[in-house]
């Protein structure tokens, strides 16, 4: 007979609602993952642009009569060493932190797409050179390299960012020149130069926007690892310089009491993480959603 044997119907119908199920648990998931981000950096962004709303204290004042108090309904987040209310000087410290991140991210943009464009796009003598300078840069590990940058200029904020954002540059300028690369070995630029359009319309018009619009995703991303290279510096002693509130510099000022206060090490630790997390997050929220056919 020609009926379908009784084991072929079931493989079948387990066969099919199988592949769309899995995208949709994981595409929850990453909802509810891209919402907790975006409360968590709305929440950074009122502690960067207006701290009073979420700690209305002086992260200066200082109380020699609380000094090393542990987290209390008084002080949530315990004092340091002068009595200075760790909860404010975090919330008070988002906004120099996020200025660093944010401004070295910009720089290591900058300098990626200057080394990467003139790699990819220009001719061959000056391609040749901007291979090289970004093969010696990337030698060296990222801290090392910002590390010798502070160590030759003096130690600032400014320093801090240029530091970072150069440290930082030569990962990105190997991603932006790849994807330039791709977009100007694709077939519509093909097709745009087999019909005698000009370079610098080929470029202007096909390769750029096709290949910058996934940068908006990897700047988010790169905050948050401009922020932890920071903060390291200044946990070093080379960056931001008490009595800032900057979080690298609150480390660096709690290291000396962490056996007998450890929040003031473990809690700006924690700011770190949550901000690089967040920045992480969201950054590959916008790759998902600036992929080509999302």
């Amino acid at each position: 007979m020609s009926s379908p044997s009784p084991a072929a119907a079931p493989a079948v119908g387990l066969r099919e609602p199988a592949p769309p199920g899995r995208p949709r648990r994981a595409r929850r998931r990453t909802g509810a993952g891209t919402v907790l981000a975006g409360l968590a950096a709305a929440v950074l962004a009122v502690a960067a642009l207006a701290p009073s709303v979420l700690a209305p204290g002086d992260p200066h004042a200082i109380d020699l009569t609380a000094t090393l108090g542990p987290p209390s309904p008084a002080h949530w987040f315990g004092t340091d060493e002068i009595g200075r209310d760790l909860y404010t000087r975090l919330v008070h410290g988002t906004g120099q932190s996020l200025v660093i991140g944010v401004g070295a991210a910009a720089v290591a943009l900058v300098l990626a797409l200057l080394l990467a464009g003139a790699a990819a796009l220009g001719p061959r003598p000056v391609a040749a050179a901007a291979d090289r300078v970004v093969d010696v840069l990337f030698a060296f590990p990222t801290l090392l390299l910002a590390l010798l940058l502070v160590s030759v200029l003096s130690p600032s904020p400014q320093t801090l960012v240029v530091a970072v954002g150069v440290g930082v540059a030569p990962g990105y300028a190997r991603m932006v020149r790849a994807q330039l690369l791709g977009v100007r070995l694709s077939p519509y630029v093909e097709a745009a130069t087999a019909l005698g359009h000009r370079r610098s319309r080929i470029i202007g018009r096909h390769v750029l926007p096709n290949a910058l619009r996934p940068l908006v995703a990897v700047f988010a991303l790169s905050i948050g690892q401009c922020v932890v290279w920071a903060s390291s510096l200044s946990f070093l002693g080379l960056g931001v310089a008490p009595p800032a509130a900057e979080w690298g510099a609150l480390l660096e000022a709690g290291r000396a009491y962490l056996t007998v206060a450890g929040w003031l090490v473990v809690l700006p630790g924690l700011a770190i993480v949550a901000l690089a997390v967040t920045a992480t997050t969201v950054g590959r929220a916008l790759q998902t959603h600036l992929e080509p056919g999302e």
